[in-house]
Order: C-alpha cells, then sequence, then structure tokens
C-alpha cells in the first residue's frame, strides 16, 4: 500500500531528483514540448502546472518564487509575459500527456509533455540550420580540392 507517499522517487538521490525536475521544467518551458519517459512525465506535470498558477498572479513574492523554481530569468519572464497570459482565462489543465510507445533500448514508455495550445515555433528555438552549414562545408570541400 502507499498510503502517506506523496512522490515517485524516480530511483534517484533526492538533489539528484529535484536536478532532473528543475532541468525537464526549463526545457518544457522553453521549448513547450519535451519528449520523456512516462513516469518522469507525471511526475513534471503537477510542477509545471502550479508554475503557471503561480504565474497567473502578478506579485513580486510569484516572481522570486518562480526565479527560484527555475533558476533561469529568461524562463520566469517567458511565465509570466507569454504562458500566463494564454492560459488566464483557464482554470487548470496546462499541459498534456500523450504516449508515445516504448523506447528500443530497455522498452521503456515513453511520452510527450506538451503545454495545451502551444506555440508550434517554440520547438526551433536553438536548432542550427542543418542543410545550410553542410552545404557550406561541402562546397568548402570541393573549392579546396581544386
Amino acid at each position: 500500500m502507499r498510503h502517506k507517499i506523496g512522490y515517485k522517487k524516480l530511483n534517484r538521490t533526492s538533489e539528484h531528483r529535484k536536478a532532473l525536475i528543475k532541468n525537464m521544467l526549463g526545457s518544457l518551458i522553453k521549448y513547450e514540448q519535451i519528449k520523456t519517459t512516462l513516469p518522469k512525465a507525471k511526475v513534471l506535470r503537477p510542477v509545471a502546472e502550479k508554475i503557471i498558477t503561480l504565474g497567473k498572479k502578478d506579485t513580486l513574492h510569484n516572481t522570486k518564487t518562480i526565479i527560484s523554481k527555475l533558476q533561469n530569468k529568461e524562463l520566469a519572464k517567458k511565465v509570466r509575459n507569454t504562458l500566463s497570459k494564454r492560459y488566464k482565462d483557464r482554470k487548470g489543465g496546462y499541459t498534456r500527456i500523450i504516449k508515445a510507445g516504448y523506447r528500443s533500448g530497455d522498452n521503456a514508455p515513453i511520452a510527450i509533455i506538451e503545454f495545451v495550445d502551444r506555440d508550434l515555433n517554440a520547438k526551433k528555438i536553438d536548432k542550427k540550420e542543418k542543410s545550410l552549414t553542410k552545404d557550406k562545408d561541402l562546397k568548402d570541400k570541393k573549392e579546396d580540392n581544386k
């Protein structure tokens, strides 16, 4: 029986688990969609919901709490300015978990956790255009060979 057990341990120490959740939360806010294992997504969901709810109320204490949870002022700014405005009429349920099959290596269940009504261009942040760099490399190699 799981009486009085408040969270999943994920087979990690408390420091490792806190760091894992903080990093996944930062990635979720930055890219608005991440792919992870199902148990990690289930642990991340209530944390993300609470951060969005904190961002909806404009107080200094909530801002400092968000910054301390995320450890990144830019992500806190995104929560306050973008995400809280997007979900101002919604009373909860800001994220969804979609099951995405099983990982080939260890057969772990994979899930995609994303914000409802997410920005599709958020996934492209920090992505380098591979085709342009490959074309430049090929041209440089051809010129070197001549």
